[in-house]
């Protein structure tokens, strides 16, 4: 794609208030645009006209808002920040993965298509934008650099993110996700509730996606009772950090 986009809007899209902390009382010229039970908050970011967005859990949730903000709205490219669930080995609770490709781990429409084919479009997974993708890994890399973070540095992942309705918090249920997806000749690194749906809209209409997961927790037994903090503390952290250096890197 040409990242020649600096007047039309960007969508920063997320599902839940705690993923964009900071980012609205740092918006300038703001203005609530109310539709669809949403409110979707335009102006200016960090030097770049924006529209801010909260689609809510789950995958309905997230299409509809996906499909508002390129319709009503126009934006350009979509980012979507927020939380997931480690699933690969060596994704730890604190990492960050930026997605290469989303995947809804919850479609079969087998046997009349091969389990997690989207029917019709003769995909599963749907890919994100290189060039986005690229400076968003970039963004990470220098957002952890710069965070005085306890323990390890996190690490920046990039590969396969799966979503699906329903939140993956047991450890045999994460083992036979993986597993399920492997035998299918996919490899996830993590699991989450929205993104694959934001893809296929922004693969509909055209629109070049970007997406980046914070690992909040493991996907196992303990996910229930790591979310939340994590959600509250670290997450919206990084979030704001990724994000104003992702738009600082897209050209002028």
């Amino acid at each position: 794609m040409s990242l020649s986009i600096s007047l039309a809007p960007i969508a920063i899209l997320s599902a839940l208030a705690e993923e964009q902390t900071g980012l609205l009382d740092a918006l300038v010229d703001r203005r609530e645009v109310v539709l669809g039970g949403r409110s979707y908050w335009c102006g200016e970011l960090y030097g770049r006209p924006v529209v801010l967005a909260l689609s809510r859990i789950g995958k309905v949730a997230a299409a509809t808002t996906a499909t508002a903000l390129i319709t009503h709205f126009g934006v350009r490219a979509v980012l979507f920040t927020g939380v997931a669930g480690g699933l690969a080995a060596g994704v730890r609770v604190g990492d960050v993965v930026v997605a290469e490709g989303l995947l809804q781990h919850d479609m079969d429409a087998s046997p009349l298509f091969a389990r997690y084919e989207v029917p019709l479009l003769g995909r599963a997974v749907f890919a994100t934008d290189a060039e986005l993708a690229q400076l968003l890994t970039r963004a990470c890399a220098l957002a952890l650099g710069a965070l005085a973070l306890p323990g390890p540095r996190p690490s920046v992942h990039r590969g396969l993110v799966v979503s699906g309705d329903r939140f993956v918090s047991g450890t045999a249920e994460a083992a036979t996700l993986v597993s399920d997806l492997q035998r299918a000749g996919y490899g996830p690194l993590a699991v989450e509730m929205e993104g694959a749906a934001v893809a296929q809209v922004c693969f509909d209409y055209g629109v070049p996606l970007a997406l980046v997961r914070t690992i909040s927790d493991r996907a196992d037994d303990d996910a229930h009772h790591d979310f939340p903090a994590f959600v509250k503390d670290v997450a919206s952290v990084y979030a704001r950090s990724i994000v104003q250096l992702w738009l600082g890197l897209l050209p002028k």
